[in-house]
């Protein structure tokens, strides 16, 4: 059995209308103003770790930060112009981000602060960041986290499986020999597992579910949550691999697995 539920279901209420318009620019948007952290912390020498998010630009408006670390400068630069706004964009991604580190930490220490940001979830949660506060934390520079959205949080909250203890794994190893073993390792895991996939690999992950954990284990994808298309598959994982295997997937999953209960 299968039960799913998509955006374009629902009745789009206001808020959900407002909420999808700004999650779709995959771009963040920055909430520290309002929130008196400014004031609170100060700015010089410190990393604003900035989540992808939703309310008011006013921090940046305001000549808050000196310069913006952005994991994709095209989507942060789109929500920049549209607002206004003229900093200093760094290219800040996995493939640069051991480079990038002591450049930063460099401005840092010379009194500039930066705005750390993602494309679509919080930094250092499955995206780049956590190497950066490595080199930081040593230093005794302020890191000062601005909460916003993060997909595994966000899919937790509606699947349907115990929330009172989980497991983050993150995206598990992209080869189907390293995923299965730790699958296996998971296997006896009482608490509901958290992953990450990507729309691409979803199929094989499922099929790795059934293999590993069994046809019978209550399985939830989510995609694209906030957005558009937004969807949730509840099921068993022997349907769920069903389901998918008869249709393209697009956009990145958070996929939810059931505690062992034996």
């Amino acid at each position: 059995m299968v039960v799913s539920s998509s955006a374009q279901d629902k009745k789009l209420d206001s808020f959900t209308i407002s909420y999808a318009s700004v999650s779709a620019t995959r771009a963040p948007l920055w909430i520290a103003k309002d929130l008196g952290l400014f004031e609170k912390y100060g700015l010089d020498g410190n990393l604003i770790y900035i989540a992808s998010g939703v309310t008011s630009v006013n921090a940046l408006l305001g000549g808050s930060v000196d310069i913006i670390a952005a994991e994709d400068t095209r989507h942060t630069r789109k929500l920049l112009t549209h607002h206004g706004i003229s900093r200093p964009l760094l290219s800040f991604h996995a493939h640069n981000e051991q480079r990038q580190v002591p450049r930063l930490l460099a401005l840092l220490q010379e009194g500039q602060s930066i705005a750390l940001v993602t494309d679509a979830g919080t930094p250092g949660i499955s995206d780049p960041g956590y190497s950066l506060l490595q080199a930081l934390v040593p230093q005794a520079i302020p890191i000062v986290p601005i909460p916003g959205p993060a997909a595994a949080i966000a899919a937790l909250s509606i699947a349907g499986l115990p929330t009172d203890r989980f497991v983050f794994e993150g995206f598990l190893p992209s080869k189907s020999g390293r995923r299965r073993q730790r699958l296996e390792a998971l296997r006896h895991e009482p608490r509901t597992i958290v992953l990450y996939e990507s729309p691409y690999r979803l199929v094989r992950l499922l099929q790795d579910i059934v293999t590993c954990l069994g046809p019978e284990r209550r399985i939830v994808v989510t995609r694209e949550l906030t957005k558009h298309f937004e969807e949730v598959q509840r099921g068993t994982a022997s349907a769920l691999l069903e389901t998918f295997q008869a249709r393209s997937v697009r956009g990145e999953c958070t996929v939810l697995i059931a505690g062992c209960t034996v």
